[in-house]
């Protein structure tokens, strides 16, 4: 992940991330927001938002996958901010409940990389 300092971001993400869009639904406080990302990876996504939430919190949301039926439901940790227009929002590392969730939810972000970038380029993505 990368954190913001100052304007300039220091990268620390280990994971490639596909510049796809997906929506995400989450709750903050006694309100629901309905967001986008600006791009996604195995181990985090960028949230595209005007209401970002403190770096450190965890919390659930639920991301769209294209024919998926049901969103697929994680939690997330805010692990940056980024308050400069045009694209504020923050940085969200998943946090998987078990091994299990995390072989789901990867097998099928591989899958969205490589129908959005095709085989080639997602693999350099992903490293296979």
């Amino acid at each position: 992940m990368a954190a913001e300092d100052g304007g300039h971001r220091e990268e620390k993400r280990t994971e490639q991330r596909a510049p796809i869009e997906l929506k995400v639904d989450y709750k903050r406080l006694n309100s629901f927001f309905a967001d986008y990302t600006k791009n996604i990876s195995k181990g985090g996504t960028f949230i595209h938002t005007p209401h970002p939430l403190p770096v450190g919190t965890t919390f659930h949301f639920k991301i769209s996958l294209p024919r998926r039926v049901e969103p697929f439901e994680l939690l997330g940790e805010v692990a940056w901010l980024r308050q400069a227009p045009p694209e504020p929002g923050m940085g969200i590392q998943f946090v998987y409940a078990d091994a299990a969730q995390r072989e789901r939810f990867e097998r099928h972000v591989a899958k969205l990389m490589e129908e959005h970038l095709g085989p080639v380029l997602a693999g350099k993505l992903l490293g296979s």
